[in-house]
Order: structure tokens, then sequence, then C-alpha cells
């Protein structure tokens, strides 16, 4: 890998003062992940108000990213980056501390989860666009997929563990654990050396969000690819309502048994986010559709999983081709965006990849609470292939 230029983003220091920080905050996101689901289906033993909580953490990424991306643009990342760790780790300790002061209620689990959302949605477009400053455009492909491999090592490690403490000591220690991850990251930051970053082109006075969105209309390869996107995300990455929801209603198993499908599902992110790095020649907008298409009809064969153990083999090659398209489609949009436009364009993009989470987790909670999971999860499978045809039939023809 290291020959390939795989690592080389690890050559820049401030990256890889990050790195490091960034697995262990990941890993703590994805402990209270699972121990949100769980504590929602421990309160309501209802698949629309895990719906619900979901969609209320990830609303604020359909109202704010797209500004957020302007800020990233305008202002020194690393300031704000030290703001949005601040209040997503002060909002987990207060959901944490509620659990285990005994005091928590739904309202307070859907409120900060709204509250965590606000602070990821103003921290996604600019954490995105700051890769550009720590390493630099000629290896920024290796950092996004490095921190892709990251991100999916913290859900390999994060929900096992969360499943087992939620086990002995019930949800509240996840919350506690995530809330203090956050100061790694919050600590990284200010060990960075400002004069190693790499100065980019900052956008002009005057500069607004419209700019980007015309920019991106401009470009069909772009324009295609974010709606690939929005489709795969919305309708195709919702792996933690399709595990919670089969774990405890079709195969009727425990915490830990929930906590390990969430592993299984890490075990083959972790590895397509390992393979993306060996793949960069390969990401062009016909190939990333055509991956798409391959990971809706994982899903829809996961639909008619007969037992716990096959669903829980599945779900590896499911994770498998979700993140070499997503990685693929990420580092396709910032290498081929202009740097005074980067942080807003990756705004839209990330308003289309998460902002469409609140719609398609809530359908989705309500499709599994009037029919049940497998029919929700086909018809999720359903759409990703649609859409993905449609991607693919359009960049084709630019090809």
């Amino acid at each position: 890998m290291e020959s390939s230029g795989a690592l080389r983003a690890f050559r820049h220091r401030n990256f890889a003062i990050l790195f490091p920080a960034n697995l262990v905050s990941n890993i703590g996101s994805w402990a209270q992940r699972v121990a949100q689901d769980w504590l929602v289906l421990q309160l309501t033993h209802s698949a629309s108000a895990l719906g619900l909580v979901t969609a209320l953490q990830f609303l604020p990424s359909l109202l704010l990213s797209t500004w957020a991306g302007l800020l990233a643009d305008r202002f020194p990342k690393r300031g704000l980056l030290l703001f949005t760790n601040a209040g997503a780790g002060l909002s987990s300790l207060v959901l944490g501390l509620l659990i285990v002061g005994q005091q928590v209620q739904l309202w307070h689990v859907f409120l900060l989860a709204f509250v965590l959302g606000i602070f990821n949605a103003i921290d996604a477009p600019i954490r995105q666009s700051f890769n550009a400053e720590l390493v630099g455009t000629d290896d920024l492909p290796s950092a996004v997929s490095l921190n892709s491999a990251n991100f999916n090592t913290g859900r390999l490690v994060g929900p096992a563990i969360s499943g087992f403490l939620i086990q002995a000591f019930d949800t509240g220690p996840s919350f506690l654990i995530n809330a203090a991850s956050y100061l790694f990251v919050i600590l990284a930051l200010l060990m960075m050396r400002p004069e190693q970053l790499v100065g980019v082109n900052a956008a002009p006075a005057g500069s607004k969000i419209r700019d980007a969105f015309s920019y991106v209309l401009s470009r069909p390869d772009l324009f295609w690819i974010m709606i690939a996107v929005f489709a795969t995300a919305t309708f195709g990455v919702n792996f933690q309502i399709f595990i919670a929801l089969m774990a405890t209603q079709e195969f009727h198993r425990s915490a830990g048994d929930f906590g390990l499908l969430g592993t299984a599902v890490a075990v083959g992110s972790l590895s397509g986010a390992l393979l993306s790095t060996r793949l960069e020649r390969h990401r062009t907008p016909v190939k990333i559709s055509m991956v798409m298409m391959a990971f809706g009809a994982t899903l829809v064969v996961l639909a008619f999983a007969p037992s716990y153990l096959a669903f829980a083999l599945m779900l590896p090659g499911s994770g498998v081709l979700a993140l070499i398209a997503l990685i693929s489609a990420n580092s396709y949009v910032q290498t081929s965006t202009d740097d005074t436009l980067r942080g807003r364009v990756m705004g839209i993009y990330l308003t289309l990849m998460l902002g469409g989470t609140p719609v398609g987790s809530l359908l989705l909670g309500i499709l599994a609470q009037q029919t049940n999971i497998r029919v929700a999860i086909w018809f999720c499978g359903t759409v990703t292939i649609g859409f993905a045809i449609l991607a693919f039939s359009r960049l084709r023809r630019l090809s």
C-alpha cells in the first residue's frame, strides 16, 4: 500500500496527528449510535420512533450543510472544528448523565439527537474540505480513503463495545464514552502546526451559496453522481435501522447480538474502505454508479435472509460495496472541484448524502411498522438500484 501511495497522506504531520484522534471519536460515535437505537427501542418498542430519532439527528444536515460549506470557504476551518467538536461532546455528555441518573425520557433523546445533529451538520463539510489543507490536492484521494477506513474501524469496534456495555451497564456509559472521545479531537486540533497547513484559494468576498449550485448544474458528472449518492444514502445506507429491527423483531436476539450485527457491517465497510485505497484510477462516474447498482442488489438479497446467521454473513458484502461506492463518489467530487468552491460543493454533496436520511429513515420506520422490516429492506434496495441505473445511463453518455 505504501509503495502505491495509498498511505501517502501520513507524510503530513497535521494529518497524522488528527487521524488517531478521529479514530477514538469514531469509536465513541458508533458506540453512542448503537446505544441510542437500543434506548429508543427500550423506551417505545416502536419502529416508527426509531425512524423518527434517526430523522431528527440527520434533519440538520438537510438544513445546515450547505450553509456550513460557505463557512468552510470563508473562515479558518480549524477554529470552526474546535467549536463543533465541543458542542457535540457536550450534547452526548448531557444525555449520558440523564441515563445514568435514571431521569431520561423519550423527548430528551429526541431533543439531544437533534442538537447533536446540528453540530454534526456544521462539522461535516468543514471537516471534509479541511482535508485539502491537511495534505494538499495531490494527496487528497489518499486522505479521503484513509479517513473512510478510520470511520469504519470505529464502526467495527464501537458497536461491539456498546453491545457489551449495554448488557452489563445499560446504555448510559456508551454516551459518556462518546462525550470523552471528542476531547481527543480537540487536543489534536490544538496540537497542529498552522504554518504546515497547505494553502488553498479562499472564496472571494461576496461569494454566495448559489454559486456552488450553478457550478454543480454546469457539471453533469457531479450532478448525476450526487443524485445517485442521494438515493444510496437515503434509502440504502440505513444499516442501523435494518439491523436493529431485524435483530429484535425478526430474530428476537439480545443487545450483544445486535452489536455483533453492527460489527458484521463494519467488517465489510472497513474492507471496502481499505480496498478503495487501491482503486483510485477506477474512480470514474460510470463505475461508481455500477457499484451502487450492485450494492442495491445486495439489499434485495438481505431482505430474504432466512436466519440470524445468514443475515450476519451477508452484511459484510453489502458493506464492502456501499463503502467503495460512497468513498469513490466523495473522492471524485472533492478532487474535481475548484478550490474556491470546494466547501460549498461538499456542503451540497453532504446535504444530499445526509439530508435525505430524515425522510428515508422516517419512511423506512413507517413502512416497517405497517408491513415488516423485510419489505422495507427490499423496497430500499429496489429504489437504490433504480436511481443507480438512471445515473449510469446519463453518465455513460458523457464518457
